[in-house]
């Protein structure tokens, strides 16, 4: 059986329960001596019959509710009498009935729903958040747990779940029909232009920068019987026509070159999205791609700059990010305690997700309470229910010492007037 934690001024509280307990045993030994004396009276005057059958149920009432307190907590006098010591042997009972009422009567919907808009979640909240040292302690204590996540996570856990979130989906989807509708699309829109201007441009300028191996390419093929200066005026006609070719294709829109580039782009785009070969042919260079090791090493770069940022933003008070959330905690917390359109939608959100969890989780809550009292010791148990309410208990034997005496007198008083 589980041990049940100390109760805080436990010391206390039985010096006060012990005090108690000797406050109504002093009243029955009270009304015991009276009764005692009265009998013994060898020749009482006729009040003392009155004095004797209060003593006398006094007495009986002190001592049907001393057994009444009693057998709550242990059997009286150690007897194994029927219905007695009813908190050890059925604590189990009490613990489900606990756990019934406590679901009943506190963790129901309405109750909740009730309880929360009374509370005014989003109202207090946001009047909180509001507050710029609050808003920062919020921030910091974030802070904290971005930084105990960021230090948990193993850099390998980390990388293997970028790849099989990003590499797997990636892998999954085609890459040609994609691919040929973002060419037609940039086409559509003239988007190419640019790229081929560019590539022009930089045909031109290598040609005029390369005019020696230009001409220097024709020299060494040409037959070793053709003279030196043939060769050479070949080599400049040749480079001449090849930087006049360079030159029309750069300024001339409607180049041959630049149309038949742009039909090429075209059918391009379209086989990407029709022909199986070239579908397949993309589907190869992906998986090239992906399964390259210089990507496999991108994962574990990306995820080591974003840690090693995170960390860096966590851990000072003025970076960027903590400003950023400081603020847009200030700005949540202002606009909560203005806006009675927000508040509203909060508290909705708060009530739904109390109700969810009252309603799909009642049965683990209330377990939890029987479960937790069917773990404690049963005299224990006993131990403590009465360190805590036995005080209040003993005035029932108190009060049955004196209602017993008065209902005594007045049966007696009835009883003379009657005979």
């Amino acid at each position: 059986m589980e041990q049940l934690n100390p109760v805080p001024g436990e010391a206390e509280k039985l010096r006060a329960l012990r005090t108690m307990k000797l406050v109504a045993l002093s009243f029955l030994l009270a009304a015991t001596a009276i009764f005692l004396v009265t009998v013994l009276w060898s020749d009482p005057p006729p009040w003392v019959g009155y004095v004797r059958a209060a003593a006398e149920a006094g007495m009986v009432g002190a001592l049907a509710d001393w057994f009444a307190v009693t057998a709550l907590f242990r059997r009286p006098l150690g007897l194994p009498i029927p219905h007695t010591a009813i908190i050890p042997t059925k604590k189990d009972v009490l613990g489900d009935s606990l756990g019934d009422f406590v679901g009943s009567n506190f963790l129901s919907e309405a109750v909740v729903r009730e309880r929360l808009r009374r509370v005014g979640v989003a109202e207090r909240l946001g009047e909180w958040l509001a507050k710029p040292e609050n808003a920062d302690r919020v921030t910091a204590e974030l802070s904290t747990m971005v930084r105990g996540a960021v230090t948990v996570l193993r850099d390998e856990d980390v990388q293997a779940v970028l790849e099989q979130a990003i590499v797997a989906k990636v892998m999954v989807v085609p890459w040609g029909p994609p691919m040929g509708k973002l060419l037609e699309r940039v086409m559509a829109d003239g988007g190419h232009h640019k790229l081929v201007d560019l590539v022009c441009d930089q045909a031109y300028e290598w040609v005029k920068r390369n005019e020696e191996r230009i001409q220097g390419l024709v020299s060494n093929r040409a037959p070793s019987w053709s003279p030196k200066f043939v060769d050479s005026l070949v080599a400049d006609k040749l480079y001449d026509e090849v930087l006049e070719f360079a030159w029309s294709i750069k300024t001339d829109d409607n180049h041959p070159m630049r149309l038949a580039a742009d039909k090429f782009l075209q059918e391009f785009a379209g086989q990407l999205q029709t022909d199986e070969k070239v579908m397949r042919r993309a589907e190869d260079i992906k998986r090239q791609v992906l399964e390259h090791p210089e990507v496999q090493n991108v994962f574990g770069s990306v995820w080591s700059t974003a840690k090693r940022l995170l960390l860096n933003a966590a851990e000072d008070p003025s970076s960027e990010l903590r400003q950023r959330v400081r603020l847009g905690l200030q700005t949540l917390g202002g606009r909560l305690a203005g806006d009675a359109d927000v508040r509203g939608k909060v508290d909705g959100w708060v009530e739904g997700v109390a109700a969810y969890l009252v309603l799909n989780y009642r049965d683990e809550i209330t377990t939890l309470i029987t479960d937790t009292v069917q773990r404690w010791d049963a005299d224990e148990t006993a131990r403590k229910v009465e360190l805590q309410v036995g005080r209040d208990l003993q005035f029932i034997r108190i009060n049955g010492t004196v209602v017993g005496a008065l209902a005594g007198l007045a049966i007696y008083t009835v009883a003379q007037v009657i005979g």
